[in-house]
């Protein structure tokens, strides 16, 4: 039977870790870690502090290569591809954005086109670009944003902002480092429902989104891994993985986690009553 492209870019992973072991000044930061991520897949990365979140992270987003083991994304195998290549059709959201300057909403979405902090000397953008911008911002809630100035933006409307800027080269893979760090409560329902209304817009559109806490995971989370120690604890989809048990080993902590209406929330469970037998 012919399968079409399309078809067969649907059906292969859109990343893949092997086996990986990654060495850095001695230490050894992850320790046979492997992950599969298809089209349309949702993944949650959570471990404490110190578990190797970001640096995993910068291996899906091409940003290192492995010490030992194999990491192919979007097809590529690193080691054997143009990294600043390959990042170019990664979408990657840092909210450490490094903008100094006072560009406006939509320029700062609009430099998503052209993969740099500051727009280009002397660049124009073209109409469909334009036109992309305004949709991305309209499905991410900060259309009203368009000609706000970045030094005045809360921490959550630039969040949404930077997310609608990775969105820009349409990428097939979107890689979120703790998007909802520093949100108040009303910011960080807002990034979730936007992730949640991206998401059910663009099918393909595979993530991994970082983060310390289950409360900070979207509705539409399909996968998890948890992480402890450069190690995988538990991996796999997410009703699967995010249990008391599997979240209190990785946590090294007794944790009940309950499920609302498809989110998740997590507190220390109740400590189990004396043997009085």
């Amino acid at each position: 039977m012919h399968t079409s492209p399309e078809e067969a870019a649907w059906h292969s992973p859109v990343m893949a870790v092997d086996h990986v072991d990654l060495v850095r000044s001695g230490r050894l930061l992850l320790d046979q870690v492997s992950l599969v991520v298809r089209p349309g897949e949702h993944w949650a990365l959570l471990g404490p502090n110190g578990a190797g979140k970001s640096t995993l992270l910068s291996l899906l987003g091409a940003q290192r290569h492995p010490t030992r083991g194999e990491v192919h994304v979007l097809g590529h195998r690193l080691g054997r591809v143009d990294l600043r290549e390959l990042r170019r059709h990664i979408g990657h959201v840092d909210p450490r954005h490094p903008l100094r300057s006072s560009l406006t909403g939509r320029q700062v979405v609009l430099t998503g086109a052209t993969g740099t902090i500051e727009p280009p000397p002397r660049w124009t953008p073209r109409e469909d670009e334009e036109t992309r911008a305004a949709h991305l911002m309209r499905v991410l809630g900060v259309e009203r944003l368009g000609e706000a100035r970045w030094p005045d933006l809360s921490q959550g409307e630039r969040g949404r902002l930077l997310i609608a800027r990775a969105l820009m080269p349409a990428p097939r893979l979107l890689l979120l480092d703790e998007p909802a760090t520093g949100l108040d409560v009303s910011a960080r329902e807002q990034l979730l429902s936007g992730l949640d209304r991206l998401r059910g817009e663009q099918p393909a559109l595979a993530s991994v989104l970082v983060t310390h806490h289950l409360e900070e995971l979207p509705a539409t989370t399909t996968h998890a891994l948890l992480l402890r120690g450069g190690q995988v604890v538990s991996s796999g989809p997410a009703e699967e993985v995010l249990t008391g048990k599997a979240v209190s080993t990785c946590f090294d902590h007794p944790i009940r986690i309950d499920r609302h209406d498809g989110r998740w929330v997590a507190r220390a469970a109740p400590p189990a009553p004396p043997d009085l037998g």
